[in-house]
């Protein structure tokens, strides 16, 4: 019998974080696979705000250390931007949907990725659309989350801003 290797058990560690954590957050189903629902579940209704009323609120990242967080939402902002997407960006604001973020990174010195999972929520707190991902970059000693750049942090931003468009305007 072998052991994994210590690359594949961070790997399967960092994967079970965010699963951990987006169960936390009480979701009443276990997330679909990427693109189709679940044999026994519905397509979700679609969005009940038109494209051009939505207004969508990101909650503060859960995993990320502050500085990566802080840039990541920058990235997001400009991206929304260029995609039509309107952000609410004061504190408790009113808004059609929330976002609420959660990244994990993982890392040897060959490769490092970052895994993210963004959850689409109504007022009622009632997950409507899941977005995840991940982005695997070159490796670092130590933290992985050192080996994480802009540009890493700017193809998260326009994957989700990107997928967030194509939910709102499916009809």
């Amino acid at each position: 019998m072998t052991l994994p290797s210590a690359a594949g058990l961070r790997r399967f560690l960092a994967i079970l974080s965010v699963l951990t954590l987006a169960a936390c957050q009480g979701l009443p189903e276990p997330p679909a696979p990427l693109g189709s629902p679940s044999p026994n579940q519905a397509p979700p209704a679609p969005p009940p705000a038109t494209p051009s009323e939505a207004t969508f609120a990101f909650e503060p990242f859960t995993g990320a250390p502050g500085n990566l967080a802080d840039d990541l939402s920058r990235y997001i902002g400009i991206e929304a931007q260029k995609q039509g997407l309107i952000l609410v960006r004061r504190v408790g604001a009113a808004s059609n949907y929330r976002v609420k973020g959660y990244l994990s990174a993982t890392g040897e010195p060959s490769s490092a990725t970052v895994f993210y999972v963004f959850d689409i929520v109504d007022p009622a707190g009632t997950r409507l659309k899941r977005i995840s991902g991940s982005e695997t970059v070159g490796g670092t000693k130590g933290d992985p989350w050192q080996a994480i750049d802009s540009a890493t942090l700017e193809r998260i931003a326009n994957r989700s801003v990107v997928e967030i468009v194509a939910w709102l305007n499916r009809r």
